[in-house]
């Protein structure tokens, strides 16, 4: 079981919104709306996917990560290069 199970239908629902405001960045090129007014907004919706990774990663070290330290061995080991894995990507991005 992935350790956000317990709130997916919030994560669906978050990713939804997120999904709607990419949308509307869709309609506002297609509007051709003002630059700056679109890069706010790509700004915005930079930031609920930044937010939503951190909050999905934090899931992730304190369930998988945890789990599988407490059992040891080498997935403790692949878990952890996972982990380091994803959060480099997420600093690079």
């Amino acid at each position: 079981m992935a350790g956000y199970t317990h709130v997916k239908d919030e994560h669906l629902k978050r990713l939804r919104r997120i999904e709607g405001q990419v949308r509307g960045l869709a309609r506002m090129v297609e509007d051709d709306q003002y630059c700056i007014d679109i890069l706010t907004q790509v700004s915005a919706a930079t930031r609920a996917l930044q937010s939503f990774s951190l909050g999905l990663l934090d899931e992730h070290l304190s369930h998988c990560l945890v789990e599988a330290a407490q059992q040891g061995g080498p997935e403790a080991d692949e878990k952890v290069r996972e982990a380091s894995a994803a959060i480099a990507r997420l600093v690079r991005s």
